[in-house]
């Protein structure tokens, strides 16, 4: 079984015109898919065509390094035209598939951003800072699927890799309560039904999601 994190694109007033609508991206994903496939969650990203911000796409990147997944979108095409969504791709070093051209690698994303001469910017500085000052101590950075611990570790670079799985997971919370407040329980289910493992590699609890927000609270 594959693991995926769906990202659709669309700008408006050009959706039906570029062929590339919503329903037509996801047409495509839906054909990908095999059977024994998973999609965890589709992320929709809607530009006014001048806004490079792209909050969906951090969304679905943050949710690929945390399950292991694989980000899926419709067209390769539409990487190479947008620039943003390049660097972010190059930054976060996650695995993809585009339907249209499944063969595409890294290799080729590469290539694209270094034509668009695009400078790059960070979700979050504070996840930067993290992330480096976690790197500085020892701690071997990748995607978070539960934080195995190398037991060579000092007590510093483990509390640093902690606090970095940590803030990841408190952003997902954060996404999650941004329309309505949820409780403990629901907030456990909704990171469950997303495939998010805890930091053992375990499902989720409403004690768990409390400690994760107090640590965040206390820091």
């Amino acid at each position: 079984m594959t693991k995926y994190v769906g990202y659709l694109r669309v700008s408006t007033g050009k959706q039906a015109s570029s062929g590339l609508g919503l329903e037509a991206q996801q047409a495509a994903i839906d054909s990908f898919l095999q059977q024994d496939d998973r999609l965890l969650a589709t992320y929709v990203e809607v530009e006014s065509g001048k806004d490079d911000i792209r909050p969906e796409l951090a969304k679905a990147l943050r949710h690929v390094e945390l399950t292991g997944a694989k980000l899926l979108v419709a067209k390769l095409d539409r990487l190479s035209r947008a620039v943003s969504f390049i660097a972010k791709l190059m930054d976060s070093k996650v695995d993809f598939v585009a339907c249209d051209q499944p063969s595409a690698t890294p290799l080729t994303v590469h290539i694209y951003a270094a034509m668009a001469e695009h400078e790059r910017k960070m979700i979050s500085e504070r996840t930067k800072a993290a992330l480096k000052a976690a790197k500085a101590r020892g701690v071997k950075l990748g995607g978070f699927r539960g934080t195995k611990v190398n037991p060579s570790l000092g007590t510093a670079a483990k509390k640093e890799l902690a606090a970095v799985f940590n803030m990841r997971i408190v952003a997902v919370l954060a996404d999650l309560q941004k329309d309505e407040k949820l409780s403990l329980s629901e907030l456990a289910r909704r990171l469950n039904e997303r495939g998010i493992p805890t930091s053992r590699g375990g499902e989720w609890a409403a004690t768990q999601v409390a400690r994760a927000l107090d640590r965040t609270e206390s820091r």
